[in-house]
């Protein structure tokens, strides 16, 4: 710990207060502290930290620069103290007895229900929070320790983030059951070109929807999107009613529908990773067992 940092929670309490109203009455009063106390604890905070924090006139109160980069590393500062405070707590129990697993659309309608019911025969007692969240939105969500572990379309490198494969699945194209291709063997992308194409929303699916026009744009052409849709039965409705074509990965040869054909994709590039994701600076106790199996069950 830094010996030369001299103020405290209440110190940077008093000036996110502040920050949150800019008027100093404002601020005393939503921390039921006078305001002359409120303004000792920035000024002594502003000596501390060697520059005024706020810009003052008669009329407003107003972030400096100096304040405004203060301010981002306190908030970030705080939020690392809620989460400690939360994992103290968690762990005076012993065994934590909560994880919270996000899932993309690919990872539970393929690798993570086998995991999961593995893991809950293991550990009964441990209580699984799913969330469903796309892809490129788990990230932050694993960095900032708001899931404990997330499976989503990799690969991924990310500071401080670990990942395992937990899948490799093939590419295959949806087609409504009557369509010119869907008695073949396999379909390529120049097979596609002219094609109309359904696929998930920009907001649900922006990894897979990369990796779609990187296999069109490979051939020399555009994919002609004519309908989105935001979850795989939606897709899946879409092109039965012979909307248009998708693409989606081997698992969805789990669903049993009658409308429907899936056939493979013919192309160097036609796989998608699954990957598990979480932060190797928080690791739970309840979260190592699931680790812990997971390498097991993946690595068997």
């Amino acid at each position: 710990m830094n010996n030369n940092i001299r103020f405290d929670l209440r110190h940077l309490r008093a000036f996110i207060a502040v920050t949150e109203t800019l008027h100093f009455k404002k601020a005393a009063d939503a921390l039921c502290i006078t305001q002359p106390a409120l303004s000792r604890l920035i000024k002594g905070l502003e000596d501390c930290v060697g520059t005024a924090l706020f810009e003052r006139t008669t009329r407003q109160v107003a972030l400096s620069h100096s304040g405004k980069l203060f301010l981002q590393e306190c908030q970030e500062a705080l939020r690392h103290l809620e989460r400690g405070v939360q994992l103290a707590q968690r762990a005076s129990n012993g065994d934590i007895g909560r994880i919270t697993i996000a899932y993309n659309d690919f990872s539970i309608n393929g690798v993570l229900p086998e995991i999961l019911e593995s893991f809950k025969e293991a550990y009964p007692d441990i209580i699984v929070n799913l969330i469903y969240m796309p892809s490129h939105k788990q990230h932050n969500a694993v960095l900032d320790h708001d899931i404990d572990a997330g499976f989503m379309i990799g690969p991924v490198s990310i500071k401080g983030v670990e990942t395992h494969r937990a899948a490799v699945e093939n590419i295959v194209v949806i087609l409504p059951k009557r369509h010119r291709l869907a008695h073949s063997s396999f379909v390529t992308i120049d097979d596609l070109r002219h094609e109309k194409f359904i696929l998930g929303t920009e907001e649900g699916w922006s990894e897979f929807r990369s990796h779609v026009f990187r296999l069109c744009m490979k051939s020399g052409f555009t994919p002609n999107i004519i309908q989105e849709a935001s979850t795989s039965s939606g897709i899946f409705g879409l092109v039965a009613a012979n909307m248009g074509i998708s693409f989606y990965s081997d698992c969805v040869n789990k669903f049993k529908r009658d409308d429907l054909v899936s056939v493979p994709l013919k192309h160097p590039d036609n796989h998608i990773e699954t990957i598990a994701a979480w932060n190797s600076a928080f690791i739970t106790p309840s979260f190592q067992l699931f680790r812990d199996m997971l390498y097991q069950q993946l690595d068997a």
